[in-house]
Formats: C-alpha cells, structure tokens, sequence
C-alpha cells in the first residue's frame, strides 16, 4: 500500500516547504524507496500559465505540457525523475472538476458543498499518484499557503480526513515552521511555532514531525520545550538551520535524521543506507571550483530572481561539471535601450550572455542591441525561446538589411515578419493552457554546437510558447550565415540556430533549463560555460582545462 506524507507550512510564507519535500524525497530514493512529490496551491487560477511572473516566479513546464508551480521544478531537479500534471493541483481545478461534475448532474440533484464535495475531489487528486500504474511507495504532497489562511481550510480538511481514513501508519503529517531569533532577547523564540500548531490542531490535525527553520541551532532545551507544547516525541523536532545552498538541505536532513523518523513512524521497511556518492560528488564539485566566470542574463523580470529559478539552478548544475563557479549577474533589458557606448561599458565585463525568455514588447529593444554587441565582438551567446527569436530578429535587421524584421509579437504590421504566429494559434482567444506546450522532438544536424554538446542526433525538449521562427526566411538567413541546425522532423519548426566563425553562438527555441537535474546537468549548459570558460582564461593566456561532458 502507498505510503502518504503532508508538508504543511506555519508563521509565514517561504520557509522552503518545497525545499524540505524535495530533500526528504531524496532521501528516501536514496534508501531504494519509489517516491514521488505533488504539489497543491490554494489560488483559484487553473493553472499559473496566465500568471505574470512577478506574482508567482517562472512556470514551470512538464513533459506532459502541463503549466505547473516552481516547485515541481525542485522536484525534478532534486529526484531526477519527470513530474506531470498529476502533480500539481491548484483551487481552480478542484472547482472546475466540481463545477463539471455538477452540470453534468454526477451529483444527482444533491447541494454542491465544501464538504463533501469539494474536500473529496482534494482527497481524490492527493491518492491518484499513490493509485497509478506507477506503483510508488511514497507520495509527497506539499500544501501550498500557511495555516490559518482562509483558502488553505478545505485542503487541511481533506487532509484530517485522510488521516482518519488511511491511519496514521500510512498518512503523516510533517509541520514546517519558523523558529525566530529576537537579537534584543538575544533568543530563539518558540511560541510562533506553538501557536502555528495550535492552529493545526484547531483543524483537527496534530503533526507527526516538525522541521524547524532557524539561523541559529537549536540546543535540547529548546528541542524539549517544543516537543512538550506542540505535542511531539523530542526526535520529531527536526533542525532546518540556514544553508548557503538548497543543496545542502538533503545532507543536513540526512544528519538530522528526518528519514529514520518518517520511516519508524510510517512503518517501512528500511531497505537500506542512503546512497548519496553522487549527490556528494556534486556538493565537492559545488564547493572547490577551479575557475569562475561571470555571465550576464538578460531579462526582463530581473526583480524577482524566482522568475528564472531553473536558469539559474542549470548554472550551478553547469558549474559543478566544469568545477567552475559562475556568478549570473541580472541586467534588465530595458537598461539596454542606449547607446553603443553605454552598452559596451555594460556588457563588456561578462565572459558570456545569456538572453532569457518572456513575452510582451517590453524590453526587446535592448535585448536586440545585446545580441547585436555580443555578435560583434565574439562574446559567448545563449538565447532560450525569445531570446533566440530576437537573435533572429537582430540577425535579419543588421547582416540581412530586411526592413523593420521583427516578431508579430512585437510589430503586428512589419513587412519581414521572421517571427511569427502559428497558424493554429490565430484563433485561439482563450490565454490559459494554448500555447505550444511540453515535450517535442528535435533532429540536430551533426557537426553543430548542438550536436556537440548532445551527442545525438534525435532529442526531446520542453516548450512553451506562441510565435516561431518564419520559415519563409529560412533560406535568406540561412544563406546570411545564421544556420538552422535544429529542426521538429515532424513539422518542420526550426528548433536550433547557431552562427559560423563565432566562439559560440546559439538559439533555442524551447527550454533547455527545465531537464536540468543535479545528476544530469544539461548539455547546453555544461557547453556555454565552457565557451564562456575558453573565452576568459584563454584571453588571459592560462591554458582551459575543462571536464568532460
């Protein structure tokens, strides 16, 4: 029978439930265990597709096409294995399945209510893992919100119900809270957290585990004092003390022992000790660079450093590879939008630029003028979904001389649009879930950056997008000097640009960051940083030694 484990949050929000998850379900992979985690958020959008990034970090795509929380990001990155939509459920689901079910008369004239109706479509989504094909031992969900706020009520009902139902030896609970330090007392204080799981149990629910984010460590008294008044063994208290990298958390779970304690309380058999030799090899890797770039990312929602969290986690993956530290600075498109003078005195001080996806008008002028500079002076360049569409767009403007060559994202009424709609998507008024969408095929033309960094000629990778490369320019651009080298064989869709006689220059159309994992670092990756590595050391004449793929 599948196990179930809850990650619920107190005191406040971005404690790293997420994080806590992750680092649990590794462990228990580790152990030999099937494990896999889902994610239930409590806003009322389907899904986060149509959410501005500023609202709620990137989105993160599956396989399957599913627009999903960040999150299921960590998730991936963390075990190594795909997620799917199954994974991620929001409020605005759980509705319109209710909603459905009503107009379809599934309720047989019955009042539609929060209880039963709503809590038993939570409960049904949270055991649908648990009971696929799939056969895991373990499903992790994590609970999106804080306790005690208005919209996590009907989850944290359908949780206390599941409890009662599936026993406490085959569904746990595990409360993640916050431990502050007051300098002026100069003490850790433990009464947010007991007013945090007096809320719980309000709910009717009492926490097997707490996991307990502090800056400082938490000494035995304080491990006492919070077992005795939230009601939990001494070894359930479990220390989350700040980390200088999500990396480490695993490890100090591992030392913690929260594994051991979910495996007693649940009743599991331990198959046996974690298995971590590659997760350690990486932490080393991670630890002791042997060099250290500096690469400028290019965006337009730089305020919020969750709006490109899988770009910036593919750079640590990408380092740790060729044991080399980079340092990703933001630079906002819009601070672009200057002279030739102010953008070389911005741009010049990186060893390799990477321009990041988006969508709207806003900020493409400068992310055309970077591109530009780069192209230009032999910098290193990376562009993912419109930032490779703009290499485009510049490439047509300023080698090609095609007048005002744009996307019809940009300029509806450009004569030479090399960026341009799919047919299929001219119709579509509906924002939410239309966009190309998850896995698709790529065939790489060997001899290529691409087939360099991938060694094969036939791969899958993530989309999402609208607009695409105009393949009524292919040839111009083609015969210009920038060559397609990637290409869907099943539709024709350019995939993959690059440049002759550049260090290193591609576009990409889909996204290469979300199959980033810490096991499998992505190759396109693990090549920039290379070339930016070429780029720095060899300039200053030190010979590159870098690793392998």
């Amino acid at each position: 029978m599948t196990k179930y484990i809850f990650v619920t949050g107190g005191v406040t929000s971005s404690l790293g439930k997420g994080i806590i998850a992750a680092s649990l379900a590794k462990l228990l992979q580790a152990r030999g265990y099937k494990v896999t985690i889902q994610k239930f958020d409590p806003y009322i959008n389907v899904d986060p597709g149509t959410l501005n990034p500023y609202e709620h970090g990137e989105c993160f795509v599956t396989e399957d096409g599913a627009e999903t929380d960040l999150d299921l990001g960590h998730y991936e990155r963390f075990l190594n294995i795909p997620t799917s939509q199954a994974n991620n459920v929001t409020t605005g689901m759980i509705y319109q399945t209710v909603i459905n079910n009503e107009r379809r008369g599934d309720y047989l004239g019955k009042t539609v209510q929060v209880i039963p109706h709503v809590t038993n479509e939570i409960k049904r989504r949270a055991q649908l893992l648990g009971q696929s094909s799939e056969d895991y031992d373990i499903v992790i969900t994590e609970l999106g919100g804080t306790v005690g706020d208005i919209e996590s009520l009907p989850y944290l009902e359908s949780l206390r119900q599941l409890r009662w139902e599936l026993g406490t030896d085959n569904c746990l609970v595990i409360h993640l809270t916050l431990i502050p330090y007051l300098r002026a007392a100069k003490e850790l204080k433990t009464k947010p957290t007991q007013h945090s799981v007096k809320e719980l149990q309000t709910n009717g629910i009492q926490p097997d585990i707490l996991v307990c984010r502090t800056e400082y460590a938490l000494d035995m008294n304080i491990r006492r004092k919070l077992a005795l008044f939230c009601n939990v063994e001494v070894s359930s208290v479990i220390e989350a003390i700040d980390a200088d990298t999500i990396y480490d958390v695993p490890m100090l779970m591992l030392k913690e022992g929260l594994d051991s304690t979910v495996i007693n309380k649940l009743r599991l058999a331990d198959m046996r000790e974690p298995n971590l030799k590659k997760w350690e090899t990486f932490l080393h890797k991670l630890k002791n660079p042997k060099r250290e770039i500096r690469v400028g990312l290019i965006g337009k929602y730089n305020e919020l450093q969750d709006a490109y969290k899988s770009i910036y986690e593919s750079f640590i993956h990408g380092g740790a590879v060729n044991e080399c530290k980079v340092i990703v600075d933001p630079v906002h498109s819009e601070s672009l939008e200057t002279s030739e003078e102010e953008i070389e005195k911005l741009l010049s001080q990186y060893d390799g630029i990477l321009v990041a996806p988006g969508f709207g008008e806003r900020g493409v002028e400068g992310k055309l003028k970077s591109i530009k500079y780069v192209r230009e002076n032999n910098i290193p360049f990376f562009g993912i979904c419109l930032g490779m569409q703009c290499a485009v767009v510049e490439y047509a403007q300023n080698v090609l001389g095609l007048e005002k060559a744009a996307s019809t994202e940009v300029n509806s009424k450009t004569p030479n649009p090399v960026i341009d709609l799919l047919p299929d998507q001219l119709s579509i008024t509906q924002k939410g879930g239309t966009m190309r969408l998850g896995s698709y095929d790529c065939k790489i033309e060997k001899g290529s950056l691409a087939y360099a960094a991938y060694k094969s000629e036939l791969i899958k990778e993530r989309h999402r997008h609208r607009y695409e490369y105009n393949n009524d320019f292919r040839t111009q651009l083609e015969e210009a000097g920038m060559k397609t080298t990637g290409v869907n064989p099943a539709t024709g869709l350019v995939e993959i640009v690059e440049l002759e006689d550049h260090p290193f220059f591609l576009g990409v159309q889909f996204h290469p960051e979300l199959k980033s994992t810490v096991e499998k670092p992505h190759p396109i990756f693990v090549a920039f940083i290379k070339a930016c590595m070429v780029k720095k050391y060899k300039s200053k004449g030190s010979s590159v030694d870098v690793a392998a793929n």
